[in-house]
């Protein structure tokens, strides 16, 4: 009878450690979906993707774009990659876009996550007008910037000449042979990651970055004057420059220039 009790004791405080084991593994994993989900990554989404928040709101995790694409470049995230988990990436030095021209990836996703009307000119499907990101170059570790004769970025780009062009320079270390620079072109680069993949360096000396890192931001106090469209940005911008009210500028001009005392006990007042 004692060793029925002492059994039944152990399977009841067995199972509360599983039960606890469990709990603590959930709290961990969820944990670690929420911090991967939020993460930024250098990750690049397929042709067509909304901007990051809206692509991973829109996106219902269903991989169809994944199996549609014909040369498995895609791949559907889990939780120990950077970015929300069941979303569809690739990182192009390891298998970049194949620039397919009916963009199979982004005509069956089922929620418009892929967006179709960015990929369209003329009614036309045209995957030249996809962004998903910006190549850039490490001049410092490229061979052509160093001097020696490297062409792989320009003739494995689908755009080559146009996104990515050549720059003659003159080599002033020989005085005799030529610099052949490659540059990138922000407004043709369709970020498809040809060139990275190709680049014969170690470490990939031109990178796709997503455009969020990789294209900027000029800001709202930058005006090209012009582009007659940037005028436009003028009328959003605050003509607000009332001062906040301090110690130091209450009084008139004249008078601080008249009390230097009162200006420096005002400094250290603050």
């Amino acid at each position: 009878m004692e060793n029925l009790e002492s059994q039944k004791r152990r399977v009841f405080l067995q199972k509360i450690m599983q039960g606890v084991g469990y709990s603590a593994f959930g709290i961990i994993a969820w944990s670690s979906y929420l911090s991967q989900s939020q993460a930024k990554s250098l990750f690049l989404r397929p042709p067509g993707a909304l901007r990051e928040k809206e692509f991973v709101s829109t996106c219902i995790r269903s991989g169809m774009c994944v199996q549609a694409c014909p040369f498995d470049v895609l791949e559907l995230s889990t939780v120990s990659d950077k970015i929300s988990v069941g979303t569809p990436f690739f990182i192009p030095r390891i298998e970049a876009c194949h620039m397919c021209p009916d963009i199979p990836c982004a005509t069956v996703c089922p929620t418009q996550a892929l967006d179709l009307k960015s990929l369209t000119v003329d009614n036309k499907l045209s995957i030249n007008n996809a962004s998903m990101g910006l190549a850039t170059i490490n001049t410092k570790t490229c061979l052509s910037y160093l001097g020696l004769q490297c062409t792989m970025c320009i003739r494995a780009c689908p755009l080559a000449d146009t996104a990515i062009i050549l720059k003659n320079e003159r080599n002033p270390r020989t005085d005799m042979h030529a610099f052949l620079k490659p540059m990138v072109d922000a407004d043709y680069c369709t970020g498809c990651g040809m060139c990275e993949r190709a680049c014969p360096t170690k470490i990939a000396s031109i990178q796709v970055l997503p455009l969020s890192i990789s294209s900027g931001d000029i800001g709202e106090h930058y005006i090209v004057g012009w582009k007659e469209e940037d005028e436009s940005r003028l009328d959003n911008i605050s003509t607000d420059v009332t001062l906040q009210r301090t110690k130091r500028n209450e009084k008139s001009a004249l008078d601080n220039v008249n009390d230097t005392d009162g200006i420096l006990k005002g400094l250290y007042d603050d």
